[in-house]
């Protein structure tokens, strides 16, 4: 044992290695020792405790350095490919952007631009007018406001209109939306007073009626866009809480969530709140997210009657809440493309991922198993083209599954799991499913310009390279 503690280098004679010269002309000096510092008395734990037998030599110390260093410099946050056939996928980032949107973030990084500065007057801007009108001439609201998430214009809303009075909403619609975010607990926070009413699978105009009084600030409803109740339900429409809080002078207020800005007729959806036709039946403020159905980025997105927009813009928690330059250039970017609704199927990759036509995907399917199969040596795996369901995701559309097409992959030589673990341990890892004792590659979330990464990643997975 003292033998080879006493072959371990000093680091001194580590630092001359030419290796560790080349090392630290790419990577940082200064983590690159201390790097090395552990490693080193890693190498002496072992030892005493009799995991090893030898030493290596002093180049493979450095280059066991030179990973570690690698790696630890890597970004955390990494490009993958999504083969799960869920669209907005939460864990992997939700919605993909269109390339103009990418454009305008681009832009927005590498420039100054005019986020708070008015260039016809000469003076200070409104960050919030850069999205307000195209936001106007979607859904026919007075006034729009930005904020960085739905769940932050959800709070916004409520400590500007209801702080220290109460906010009347149906039991089955106190909603969660993931990442323990509830609407009670929000409500709480904001400093509302929630007045639930109904039952949870029942409540009616009457319900929210018998619960207005002098300190009734907000009639509120909440779309539940992650799930859906069935059979014995009753829920008040939205013409029924409008002429409500018209009748007793109090505003109306639906969190619409997932944000649909266009019609999905063809896949056989017909009762998901379109945001310009909600707004149309009178509702005071509608708030949603910008990163599910509309395909934008993170945002938190409020339109309604001008006087209450503008209370909210003056709230100090707006600033607490605002979206960056960032967020601003893509969300206006996106919507911008909805003035053609048809060129938006077509840019915005939700939309078109969610409108693709399962015969297309198919063909891209097969296209891909045939290339995979001149690549890959044909004793390592067994594939075919499989129908499959694809999800949209992000907490929208819970009963809507999408047909799809697929390969389903089983390796011949290594495990279906461990397989898999390969493919997310790839340079550009690959998110699949297993099922029976299969990996399952849904083309219908595979960017056409990823195809050939998926390939080249399936065959390093199965040769391990």
């Amino acid at each position: 044992m003292n033998d080879l503690l006493r072959q371990i280098p000093k680091i001194d004679n580590v630092l001359k290695e030419a290796a560790w010269a080349e090392l630290i002309e790419k990577f940082p000096e200064t983590l690159s020792k201390d790097i090395l510092r552990t490693y080193l008395d890693t190498l002496r734990l072992d030892i005493r405790d009799r995991k090893i037998d030898s030493i290596p030599s002093m180049e493979g110390i450095v280059a066991t350095v030179r990973r570690r260093v690698m790696t630890f410099v890597a970004p955390n946050l990494r490009r993958v490919i999504n083969a799960t056939g869920v669209i907005i996928h939460t864990n992997l980032g939700r919605s993909l952007l269109p390339q103009s949107a990418v454009d305008a973030i681009t832009n927005a990084a590498r420039h100054y631009v005019n986020l708070e500065y008015d260039l016809d007057r000469g003076g200070r801007g409104d960050r919030y007018d850069h999205c307000a009108s195209i936001l106007t001439k979607l859904t026919g609201c007075e006034s729009a406001l930005v904020v960085n998430n739905n769940s932050g214009a959800v709070f916004l809303i409520l400590n500007t209109m209801a702080e220290g009075k109460e906010v009347v909403i149906s039991r089955g619609e106190l909603i969660e939306i993931g990442g323990s975010f509830r609407i009670p607990d929000v409500m709480k926070k904001s400093g509302a007073i929630l007045r639930e009413v109904g039952t949870t699978n029942r409540t009616y105009k009457e319900d929210y009626e018998q619960a207005i009084h002098e300190n009734t600030a907000i009639i509120m409803k909440a779309h539940t866009s992650n799930y859906k109740i069935r059979g014995f339900t009753r829920e008040s429409r939205a013409p029924e809480l409008v002429a409500l809080g018209s009748a007793y002078n109090v505003p109306t207020y639906f969190d619409a969530g997932s944000g649909l800005l266009v019609h999905f007729r063809e896949l056989g959806i017909h009762d998901e709140p379109v945001i310009a036709e909600e707004y149309e039946k009178g509702f005071d403020i509608i708030s949603f997210s910008g990163d599910k159905l509309p395909g934008a980025p993170q945002a938190g997105i409020i339109i309604g009657k001008a006087p209450y927009i503008e209370a909210m813009k003056k709230n100090p928690l707006a600033r607490a809440l605002r979206a960056d330059k960032f967020t601003l250039a893509g969300l206006e970017s996106t919507l911008l493309l909805y003035l053609d609704l048809q060129k938006a199927r077509l840019k915005i990759p939700t939309l078109r991922m969610i409108l693709e036509d399962e015969e297309d995907v198919k063909k891209r399917a097969t296209r891909i198993m045939r290339i995979l199969k001149t690549h890959c040596p044909a004793h390592l795996y067994s594939a075919q083209i499989t129908p499959m369901f694809s999800e949209v995701g992000g907490g929208t559309l819970p009963n809507v599954t999408i047909p799809s097409f697929g390969i389903a992959l089983k390796p011949m030589l290594v495990s279906t799991s461990d397989f898999e673990g390969r493919l997310r341990r790839l340079e550009i890892p690959i998110i699949a499913r297993i099922e029976k004792n299969s990996i399952l590659l849904n083309v219908r979330t595979v960017e056409k310009e990823d195809e050939a990464h998926l390939i080249s990643g399936v065959k390093s997975a199965l040769t391990d390279e």
